[in-house]
């Protein structure tokens, strides 16, 4: 029998590209040390839009090809502009591309051809909470579902693994299922410390 390579695809992932990030970054951990910055201005109402323009990472100041923005606003049932998405949205949408990033670069890394991918990514919240209606009762999402439809040449088993391959590896997951410590401070703006002085 000859053995065969994985078929080459094209998900338009550079999967030779992130295995090698991957490979040297284990070999120097402190160019792994990545810090992410949003800058947020208030608008008017509750409308305010936060930008992004640059990062640290691989031990430097890195730059986005261009600043990108997103507005959030609440919508009209709350006598709002609905000028953008809802900051729990944002979450959300956040949840799915990183999510849907990941699909394409595991099914890229296993040659699984994507045709389409799409999400509904649904999330129950009780509004009591956020505003202080009743004090048993969270701010945030009670639970959140995620319901990907795809169509690709793999399996149906093929396709759940690379789906829980990408959950295993995806960031905002993460970031959303786990604790994360969050400082809020009032006060004159600073430099921001950079991930790598982060002891």
């Amino acid at each position: 029998m000859t053995a065969t390579n994985t078929p080459a695809v094209d998900n338009g992932v550079n999967v030779a590209h992130l295995l090698g990030a991957r490979e040297a970054m284990s070999a120097a951990p402190a160019a792994a040390q990545f810090k992410f910055t949003a800058t947020n201005t208030w608008v008017n109402g509750t409308h305010s839009t936060t930008t992004v323009d640059s990062y640290f990472g691989m031990g430097g100041d890195q730059a986005h090809t261009q600043p990108h923005s997103v507005d959030t606003d609440h919508p009209e049932l709350f006598a709002s502009q609905d000028a953008g998405m809802t900051p729990p949205e944002m979450v959300l949408a956040g949840l799915a591309g990183s999510l849907t990033a990941g699909i394409a670069s595991v099914a890229t890394n296993r040659g699984i051809d994507l045709r389409s991918v799409s999400a509904t990514v649904a999330a129950d919240m009780d509004l009591l909470g956020m505003l202080g209606a009743d004090a048993d009762v969270r701010n945030g999402f009670s639970g959140v579902k995620v319901n990907y439809t795809i169509d690709a040449d793999a399996s149906p088993a093929d396709i759940e693994a690379l789906v829980a391959q990408s959950q295993k590896r995806s960031a905002v997951f993460d970031i959303i299922t786990n604790p994360t410590v969050v400082n809020v401070s009032v006060g004159r703006s600073e430099p921001v410390e950079h991930a790598e002085r982060v002891q």
